[in-house]
């Protein structure tokens, strides 16, 4: 490994490391509650070194602010603290952007967020307990129901990967839909099953258990999982169906993201799903995944962007992106979100909350592959601008004004 690629993987090794020592410290974990599935429409230990995005000053023109620009520096004068929880899907790239942000643009704003599972996110944000939630599902209609007004902001794509834990295996498993179904089913329960066998010709499988892991918590990376199993597997579909937190028929749970990699860290013979950055700062193999033109496809940020190619985003960006037709587009991917209400209480954190994220669609977009995510589509950011200019107000007044 080189040395440009090496320094990358230690600084991204970091940020995750950090995330999990932040789980029981600072951002002391709160409960995360189960939830109903969605009805999208288908298509270490340290702080992270800051003032590694640039300094925001582009002016950005758009239809919905009649012709006048607003920099992407716009809260460079704002004072507030805000409190967010969800995914610890993003996690590693919010913390990245909170630190930029507070380096480079506002100062004055400081963020803390409790990376405890899309569940306790949506859970918190409906209770009114955090400034904003975060979320890769998004919410079901149930959900909404119970927290009207909010509003969900795409905020990046990123990749959820089967990583295992296979002795004497060198090269990456190949896998298809069908199969991981199965296995997470209990029906497939050998390595060497002719199912992964017949898809891996040359590699010497063991004849040993599969020891199966999955999420504890109700989260966004296993609702997106559970929503991939359902569009390619009907036994799936019809059994534990999409959902943060579905009812498993085998495994292993692991609290968050980094409780699934751990688990399979420490146990041979495993197989769990984790997003795309917690695999690779681990170190662990990564199993390219069949997509529905049947190539098998490896995670970037380039094939997970390709997954959004020719959705149609619905108004309120509820959408999913699995199982793409697109070639050349890794399957298992989803936009994650950030949650606010529409109609803000407090003038002044809801100014540093817009402010912020007209930066993050914005500047802090060209951190996103540095960590594994995929930035938003050009067509998501014209149509988010619009919801942060027209949409987030505040005593009747939208909060993101034109310059």
């Amino acid at each position: 490994m080189n040395r440009s690629r090496m320094g990358r993987a230690a600084r991204i090794a970091g940020l995750v490391a950090g995330i999990a020592a932040a789980s029981t410290v600072a951002f002391a974990a709160c409960g995360s509650s189960s939830s109903t599935s969605a009805t999208p429409t288908k298509a270490g230990g340290t702080t992270p070194a800051a003032g590694t995005t640039a300094a925001a000053t582009k002016a950005v023109t758009t239809p919905a602010s009649g012709g006048s620009t607003i920099p992407s520096d716009v809260g460079k004068s704002d004072s507030a603290k805000l409190t967010g929880a969800g995914a610890t899907f993003p996690a590693p790239l919010y913390t990245r952007w909170f630190s930029d942000y507070k380096a480079s643009v506002a100062p004055g704003v400081e963020v803390n967020y409790q990376a405890i599972g899309s569940g306790g996110g949506v859970k918190q944000i409906t209770e009114r307990t955090v400034d904003f939630g975060a979320s890769d599902a998004p919410l079901s209609d149930a959900e909404l129901a119970k927290a009207a007004g909010v509003q969900h902001i795409p905020t990046t794509l990123g990749a959820v990967v089967m990583t295992y834990n296979l002795d004497g295996v060198t090269a990456p498993l190949k896998l298809d839909g069908d199969t991981i179904a199965k296995i997470y089913l209990g029906k497939i329960t050998k390595w060497n099953d002719a199912a992964i066998a017949g898809q891996n010709s040359g590699v010497a499988l063991p004849s040993t258990d599969i020891t199966v892991v999955h999420r504890s918590d109700g989260s966004g990376t296993s609702y997106v999982f559970t929503d991939y199993l359902s569009a390619v597997s009907a036994d799936w579909k019809g059994g534990p169906g999409t959902s943060k937190n579905p009812q498993w028929p085998v495994g292993l749970g692991g609290n968050g993201n980094d409780g699934v990699t751990q688990q399979v860290k420490q146990n041979k013979n495993s197989i769990g799903y984790v997003e795309l950055i917690y695999a690779n700062s681990n170190k662990l193999p990564v199993a390219l995944l069949k997509n529905k033109t049947g190539e098998y496809m490896t995670a970037t940020s380039a094939s997970t962007s390709l997954a959004a190619a020719g959705v149609t985003l619905p108004a309120d960006y509820r959408v999913s992106i699995v199982n793409s037709g697109a070639a050349g587009a890794y399957p298992m991917a989803s936009f994650t979100y950030i949650l606010l209400y529409k109609d803000q209480q407090d003038a002044v954190k809801a100014k540093a909350l817009v402010d912020f994220l007209w930066w993050a669609v914005h500047d802090g977009q060209k951190t996103n592959a540095t960590l594994d995510y995929a930035p938003l589509p050009k067509d998501v950011v014209t149509a988010v601008e619009k919801t942060l200019l027209t949409d987030i107000t505040s005593g009747g007044k939208p909060v993101l004004k034109a310059q």
